[in-house]
Formats: C-alpha cells, structure tokens, sequence
C-alpha cells in the first residue's frame, strides 16, 4: 500500500509542475496589471512598484524566481494587500472554507449513500420514484441558482436562516451554504449507488444470502454495501474537487469570508499574486484529495495497488 501510494504521488508531480507553470504564464501575459485602476497611478511609482515586486524583470527571470520562493514554501506577495502575503490570506479563510466544504462533503456522502440504497431496494416503486424526482432537482439546477431561491424561501420569507454572513458562527449562519454545496453532489452519488447496489443484488452471492433467509435490509449492509461503494468512492475525488472550486460561488453569494471569497476579490482587483496562490494551493489541495480517494479505491480492491 505504502508502494502505491508513493508511486500515486509521484505522478502528481509532473502535472502540479505544468499547471503551475500554465497559471504562472497566462496570469502574467493577461492584459492589464495588477497597478491598473481608475487613476492611473505616477511613472514613477508604477516603476518603483514594479521593481519592488520584481515585475521588470524578464518575464522567464520572473518565472524561475516564483519556482524558487514556492520550493521554499513562499507563495509570495498579495499586490493589494501590503500588510498580508498570499500564504497569511489564505490561512485566515481556510477555516472557513474547510468546515462548509467538509460538513457539505460528509453530509453529500451520508445522503447520497442512504437515498441510492433506498432507491435500489425499493426500486420502480413509489418511494424510487419520488426520491428521484427530489435528487434530480439538486442535479439539475446549479448551485448559483439553488443559492438564491433558499436564500429568498428560508431567509427571506420564512426568515428560518439568515440569507448570508457568518456572524457568531454558528449553526444557523452554515446551513443554507451546506446544503446549497452538498445538495447537487448527494444526487450524483445517490445514483451512482442505486446503479451499483441494483448490479450487487443480481450477483448470484446475494442470491445466497437471501435463500439463507437474510432479511433486505442485512443483505445490503453485511454483503452489498461494500461492493456496491467501488463506483461511488471513484467518484469521490472528482466531488472534493467541484465542491472546492464551487465554494468560490457559493462563499460569494453568501458573503463568507472564506479562501473562495479572496479568490474572487482577487480576479476582480487583477492581484495576481493572491490569484495565482490560490489556485496552486487548491490544485495542491485537490491532488491531496484525490490521492486518498486512489488509497481508498486501493484498499477496497486489492487488484489496483497490485498492478
């Protein structure tokens, strides 16, 4: 296992290294800068932030001195925040981010997992049915546009959560965003269970269990389950990956001060810096993730870290 993993993060690298080099390229060769403003700031001051900022340099030079500050761990400079760098933002917000986007991935799992086995052990009857047509809702509908109608059904008329902000942290100011995060990921897996638990009770193992006179639902929890979960953990990895980078909405509408929320500030502020620091440290963030997915997939089918 340890051999696997090792050999799974190894091949990361090439891919963190051309994403990062991608970023670093398009971000600095966008037009505009990040000095750019309505009032167009002195020569001089342009030219002595420029050179503060290494930013007169030749663009390869600028490149390969970002490498260097990022080996040592630096994600360098915020241009439009002088009294924290990019590392300090983003360590500010990723508590934030890190407790919707966890409770919305735990709370994805734990309901998708239960309606697809609900729907695979009632399947074409009445309880299928109508648990499809709600999942299909959260599938279909994106989450800028979920966001708004909760907002305006449960903070607005019925006043039950408030419409935005964290406030004293707590309950109440999370669950509008948790569930506007989890809803459309707890339908996909929700399928992807039903598929694959309705293939698991056709396998001629389950036949066994239930002419031993196993009960419905003891032959799906001790036989089924685990089988059946070898789809819905691949797909794991891709869902850390959307409810990350669907945090970036879902911390703007709500107003949360989260790693989404500068990230967005950071586009529109043309801070290159922060923009740049973000995204390598949610494709670091994201590679992490979908690297305990492969161990999982791993332990679960011993084929895989055998190959």
């Amino acid at each position: 296992m340890i051999k696997y993993a090792l050999r799974r993060l190894l091949s990361t690298i090439p891919v963190m290294w051309i994403a990062v080099t991608a970023s670093f390229f398009v971000l600095r060769l966008a037009p505009g800068g990040p000095f750019d403003g309505e009032r167009p700031l002195p020569p001089v001051i342009l030219k002595n932030l420029a050179a503060h900022y290494n930013l007169d340099k030749p663009l390869i030079q600028q490149y390969l001195l970002y490498v260097g500050d990022l080996l040592r761990g630096d994600l360098g400079p915020s241009f439009a925040s002088e009294d924290f760098t990019v590392a300090q933002q983003i360590m500010i917000g990723l508590p934030y981010t890190f407790t919707i986007g966890t409770a919305a991935f735990l709370i994805a799992i734990i309901v998708g997992v239960a309606v697809g086995c609900l729907g695979a052990l009632y399947q074409n009857k009445a309880p299928d049915y109508i648990l499809g047509a709600l999942i299909l809702v959260g599938v279909v509908l994106p989450n800028f546009l979920i966001a708004p109608i909760l907002q305006l059904i449960f903070g607005i008329h019925l006043a039950w959560f408030p419409v935005g902000g964290w406030g004293d942290g707590s309950i109440k100011y999370l669950i509008l965003p948790i569930v506007v995060l989890s809803l459309p990921h707890a339908g996909r897996i929700s399928r992807i269970t039903r598929g694959s638990m309705i293939e698991v009770m056709n396998q001629n193992f389950i036949r066994t269990a239930k002419a031993k006179g196993i009960g419905p639902r003891l032959t799906v929890m001790r036989h089924a389950l685990k089988p059946a979960m070898m789809p819905v953990v691949s797909y794991l990895g891709p869902a850390a990956s959307y409810l990350l980078t669907g945090s970036l909405v879902v911390e703007s509408i709500f107003g949360l001060p989260g790693i989404g929320r500068y990230f967005v500030n950071a586009a529109l502020n043309r801070d290159y810096g922060m923009v740049l620091g973000t995204v390598i440290f949610y494709m670091v963030l994201i590679v992490f993730l979908n690297l305990l997915v492969d161990i999982a997939y791993a332990w679960l089918d011993p084929k895989v870290r055998n190959r």
